[in-house]
């Protein structure tokens, strides 16, 4: 496990293969709370590295909570979820370090792990889609991406955090193309995923391909799911995601228990728009216990 040096100013250790580089972060950074990052984590299932952040909830390093494991939400676009330095629009990040922060010192939510994977770059349309689309002459590896997050990071994270490694207490979640990998993550491995947030899935991949099977599924999964959309990115998509939410009700996903959908008046396709609802994810994902 690693040491409490969370708060000894900025400093860099070496955690197996991997170099961890420990807050606090200065201005441009707008960085909150107990933040690790991995430097270049190399995957092999990939053949490529990048950068992991790690967010630890405030009583992650109290004596009182020693003992304490957490659960732990992975989330794709990473660049984008914690810092305004590094989204792709200067500026405006998800915020989601001080929404956590928010929410779990007023008890909203249980204190949790939330993990940003950053995308590859001119890889992600290829890294974060389940097929080939011949039209947009990328995709198809999701596959390869799962096995990066399932045999690679999740073991390292379980084995140098006090995270709880089962289904139930493990989620996943992104938006545009990280929310259909999230989808394509949670139908593919429900033993590993068990909450999924889909933030404005870009179910119009590959002429809607897991969007129809989903549709095509006969029996329901044991997972706790958040859907939602703005109504200002467009007809297509509002039209796709509410294919996909009459699809987990009739089989069974019931809206309030294991099934939330929103719609957001007027909101559009951006990071800024994201932000102001992922804490609302956050509170029907993990609710206090």
């Amino acid at each position: 496990m690693i040491a409490d040096t969370a708060n000894a100013g900025p400093d860099a250790v070496e955690i197996g293969p991997f170099v961890v580089e420990m807050g606090p972060f200065e201005p441009p950074h707008t960085l909150t709370g107990h933040i690790h990052i991995l430097r270049g984590f190399r995957s092999a299932a990939l053949d490529n590295s990048r950068d992991v952040t790690v967010y630890l909830p405030p009583d992650y390093f109290d004596p009182e909570a020693a003992a304490r494991r957490y659960p732990v939400l992975y989330m794709h676009d990473g660049q984008n979820l914690f810092d305004a330095a590094t989204a792709f629009v200067p500026g405006h990040d998800w915020g989601l370090d001080e929404a956590a922060q928010v929410l779990i010192t007023a008890h909203r939510i249980e204190p949790l792990i939330i993990v940003g994977i950053d995308h590859a770059g001119p890889l992600r349309a290829a890294e974060l889609t389940p097929t080939y689309d011949a039209r947009h002459k990328a995709g198809g590896r999701s596959a390869d991406y799962a096995r990066m997050m399932i045999q690679e990071l999740k073991p390292y994270l379980d084995s140098h955090y006090r995270t709880r490694p089962e289904r139930d207490a493990t989620g996943v979640g992104g938006s545009s193309l990280g929310g259909l990998i999230s989808l394509y993550l949670g139908v593919t491995h429900p033993d590993v995923f068990g909450r999924l947030a889909l933030v404005s899935p870009s179910l119009w991949w590959d002429r809607r391909r897991l969007l129809q099977e989903v549709r095509a599924m006969e029996t329901k999964l044991p997972l706790r799911i958040w859907l939602d959309v703005g109504t200002g990115e467009g007809s297509g998509t509002v039209y796709n995601v509410r294919m996909l939410k009459n699809a987990l009700l009739r089989l069974g996903w019931t809206r309030g228990a294991d099934f939330q959908y929103l719609e957001a008046e007027g909101a559009d396709h951006s990071e800024a728009a994201w932000a102001l609802r992922v804490g609302a994810a956050l509170e029907f994902l993990f609710p206090p216990s």
